[in-house]
């Protein structure tokens, strides 16, 4: 028996898909998944018999080679580069307009064309805790600024509790500028593409303590390839390649984990604990 669907519950499922990051069509037209399948088995026959024979014109060489033309030709059209410091104008950026206008104006990053917004900082600049997450979500996405979702809120009140917030003694940015679609996580040249500006971001805040949050953040940050389990509640330095100096670094569970293993919170208490202890000592 089909269920009768009421207003009131597709708009739930809706807003259930939206909190879960499923908010890009597919297609452009909608599809019937439940109507009969039309099977050619003519065409069936030929393409089982292509398999069978690929000593043919279609073999196995060839069609490697046709498949490897068509990839390079669709990726081809949103080229990625391997990014370099050298190969960027980073060195004469000196304040964040400018380097915000250097991001705005790069295209070493295919993550920019899908996304709606760049998304590079909020918080206030002169703060000596810097906040660096993975990568802008949905929400994030639509008003061009990290954590403000959901997993946002909760980072605020996890601070609140230690007498910090992003108005006056926290700023905020990430690893990734531009949001992948669907939330998924970034690829390796999508990080490495992004890397020297994040760089040069932590350059010119010039912080005493950085925060960083999940383990892709983590992982690229120390260049290490252990897991955010391993690093959290440790301390850790980061080397400014533009300064020359290090910062302690304190890696902690990324708030949209939290979320999904309420457990795991009291981990996050024990090294807010700790950020405040750090803070401290240094006066």
């Amino acid at each position: 028996m089909v269920k009768s669907y009421i207003k009131s519950d597709i708009i739930t499922q809706l807003l259930w898909y939206q909190d879960m990051g499923v908010d890009e069509a597919i297609g452009f037209t909608p599809r019937s998944w439940l109507g009969s399948v039309s099977i050619n088995y003519d065409r069936l026959n030929h393409l089982e018999s292509l398999i069978a024979e690929p000593k043919m014109a279609y073999g196995i060489d060839t069609l490697s080679k046709s498949t490897k033309k068509e990839s390079e030709a669709k990726n081809s059209s949103l080229p990625i580069k391997s990014i370099s410091n050298d190969d960027l104008p980073l060195e004469s950026i000196k304040n964040l307009k400018e380097l915000r206008l250097a991001l705005e104006n790069f295209e070493g990053c295919s993550l920019k064309h899908s996304a709606t917004n760049l998304v590079f900082a909020d918080g206030n600049p002169q703060a000596k805790i810097m906040l660096i997450g993975e990568a802008p979500g949905a929400d994030e996405d639509r008003q061009g600024k990290p954590f403000v979702g959901v997993s946002g809120q909760l980072l605020d009140r996890m601070f609140e509790h230690i007498g910090l917030d992003r108005a006056h003694n926290i700023y905020i940015s990430n690893i990734i500028f531009w949001r992948p679609p669907g939330n998924r996580a970034p690829t390796s040249s999508e990080i490495a593409a992004c890397f020297p500006f994040v760089q040069k971001h932590i350059n010119l805040i010039d912080p005493s303590i950085l925060v960083v949050l999940g383990g892709i953040a983590a992982k690229t940050l120390l260049n290490t390839n252990e897991g955010i389990t391993r690093l959290r509640g440790k301390w850790f330095d980061y080397y400014d390649p533009y300064s020359l100096k290090s910062i302690p670094v304190l890696c902690m569970y990324h708030p949209a984990f939290l979320l999904r293993q309420p457990a795991q919170k009291r981990y996050a208490w024990r090294d807010l604990l700790a950020l405040k202890e750090k803070l401290t000592l240094k006066g």
